[in-house]
């Protein structure tokens, strides 16, 4: 089994198909949807928790391609920049699924990608701006 977190960018002409139900129907991958940013007419963002048997993850993915969507995985677009960040600890507050944690040793914040939900709470309190999503 594998577990993966992912964002999909849909074309605008694709933001009215049903994409993810054929990944369950199609392909059996279970999914869970942590952030989703769909208008008519423009670009579709869409960040999702896929699980199943790997021969099924590949297959999936290589239909998502074909059928227009990019995809990279989540933990390509969030980073935390060592070098702009205080360790204020604003950031490990918000934080809702504990990504961000204070190291009480090192006196430093801790980024764990794979807990993260994309959620944006940590942008937007941080007044150094040291933590960035990129979709």
């Amino acid at each position: 089994m594998i577990t993966k977190r992912i964002v999909l960018r849909f074309p605008k002409e694709m933001v009215d198909r049903a994409v993810v139900w054929r990944l369950a129907k199609d392909f059996n991958l279970e999914f869970n949807i942590l952030k989703a940013e769909v208008s008519p007419a423009e670009e579709g963002i869409l960040v999702l928790e896929l699980k199943g048997k790997d021969d099924d993850y590949q297959r999936g993915v290589d239909y998502l391609k074909k059928s227009g969507v990019k995809i990279q995985l989540l933990s390509e677009d969030i980073v935390l920049d060592h070098q702009h960040c205080v360790d204020c600890g604003l950031c490990v507050a918000l934080c809702p699924t504990q990504a961000l944690r204070y190291d009480s040793e090192s006196l430093q914040v801790e980024f764990f990608q794979e807990k993260c939900l994309a959620c944006g709470i940590c942008i937007g309190v941080c007044p150094y701006k040291a933590i960035t999503i990129s979709f």
